[in-house]
């Protein structure tokens, strides 16, 4: 059987945006659902469990920076991809968005076939990331091949522990991306793991020191957890 469509969830205080985003995304195959204020939003978030988020930042209740910070922190949501729309006069806010983990942005005025077409690729990319079959990953000089258990940075073994290296894994697994340091312990660590949160911290730092072109790449976010820049750092 072909794969449900994807359900996207449109949080657009505008209606005739909303409306307009809506009929070209269902043109093209997916579902949609539309919210006009950010608590409308969140509160369909954790009901309709949505395969993406289409996030305006200038929002009545709640803003969309917020909803961005709100989504990345709730583990059960913290993978979830966000789109955000912003005006050009937004610039600032554009940037704090991207801090917080959100995936793209599209500024209006914008082209509803061009924002189709930034979804399909968000989708796709984000479904590359998680491929169940990949074996390795690479990151500029840096190869971390999974069937070996083993990392190499020009052509050199760099030793790790087991959690290392599935650190290592989550952050190569998911760039840009702001990954909480309760969905790291989950991940690396386990969901039945009762240590505190700065043991992602410290490893974090051993993984810096290891790797020194990780130093910069690897961005803390303040009060969330830590992102894999999607730009390789140049020598």
């Amino acid at each position: 059987m072909p794969p449900a469509p994807k359900k996207i969830l449109i949080v657009e205080d505008e209606t005739d945006i909303a409306q307009l985003v809506k009929v070209y995304l269902e043109k093209d195959g997916f579902r949609t659902t539309i919210a006009t204020t950010g608590a409308e939003g969140l509160k369909q978030i954790k009901s309709d469990r949505p395969d993406m988020v289409i996030l305006d930042l200038m929002l009545p209740e709640i803003d969309g920076l917020e909803i961005c910070k709100k989504i990345r922190t709730a583990p059960d949501t913290a993978l979830l991809p966000v789109l955000m729309l912003t005006a050009k006069a937004e610039e600032s806010d554009t940037i704090i968005g991207l801090e917080l983990g959100a995936d793209d942005y599209v500024t209006k005025p914008f082209s509803p076939k061009m924002l189709v077409t930034r979804v399909k690729a968000l989708f796709r990319r984000l479904e590359q990331a998680d491929d169940p079959k990949r074996t390795s990953y690479t990151y500029g000089p840096l190869l971390m091949d999974l069937s070996r258990h083993e990392v190499l940075v020009d052509g050199e073994e760099i030793p790790l522990t087991a959690k290392e290296f599935g650190l290592l894994e989550q952050l190569l697994q998911h760039p840009g991306r702001v990954l909480t340091r309760d969905v790291l312990l989950n991940a690396v660590w386990g969901y039945d793991y009762y240590g505190t949160t700065r043991t992602v911290d410290v490893h974090i730092r051993r993984l810096k020191l290891k790797f020194p072109l990780l130093d910069d790449a690897i961005i803390s976010v303040k009060s969330l957890g830590y992102k894999l820049s999607d730009q390789v750092p140049q020598k």
